[in-house]
């Protein structure tokens, strides 16, 4: 442990969703204080036939290292119904991923910083720049709003009718 970082946590559910975001927002703010929260959307499921998803960004500061901060992730899911065995791609109670810590631009502690899908998923990026428009993606050089402005896909998301506290 040492000095505190600036974290962006990805936060999803297709099963429950509700329950299962404000559970797991809850959970966050109770382990690491206070929380700032995207707007959530709606999106198909991405690499599988299922539900609509709810997908939102968090972010947080932290003085756990990214392994202890991994764990504490998987706990949280754990505690809200996901299973350890789940396939990549498949329903999800709760899904909390890592997608930067600070300005680290590698792997650490086996987990992908910053996490791709950043690049790849309106989902993700969408919440991202609307939470840290102005901060810089460590690999790619451009602010999470530049990287959606230019953002081409056909993925369809839709803003969700959710609110937290």
């Amino acid at each position: 442990m040492g000095d505190t970082v600036e974290v962006f946590i990805g936060v999803g559910s297709n099963v429950d969703r509700e329950r299962h975001i404000r559970a797991g927002l809850d959970a966050l703010a109770r382990t690491f204080g206070e929380l700032q929260v995207s707007p959530v959307y709606e999106s198909e499921a991405v690499g599988f036939d299922g539900s609509p998803f709810f997908n939102l960004v968090v972010g947080l500061t932290t003085d756990k290292t990214v392994a202890e901060l991994s764990q504490c992730l998987k706990a949280i899911e754990l505690d809200h119904g996901r299973r350890p065995d789940a396939k990549r791609f498949s329903p999800r109670t709760l899904d909390l991923d890592i997608l930067t810590y600070g300005d680290l631009d590698r792997p650490r502690d086996g987990v992908d910083i910053p996490r791709a899908e950043i690049l790849e998923n309106a989902f993700v990026l969408r919440p991202l720049a609307e939470l840290a428009g102005d901060r810089i993606h460590p690999l790619d050089g451009r602010s999470y709003r530049e990287l959606w402005n230019a953002y081409r896909s056909g993925q369809k998301l839709w803003p969700a009718d959710f609110r937290w506290r």
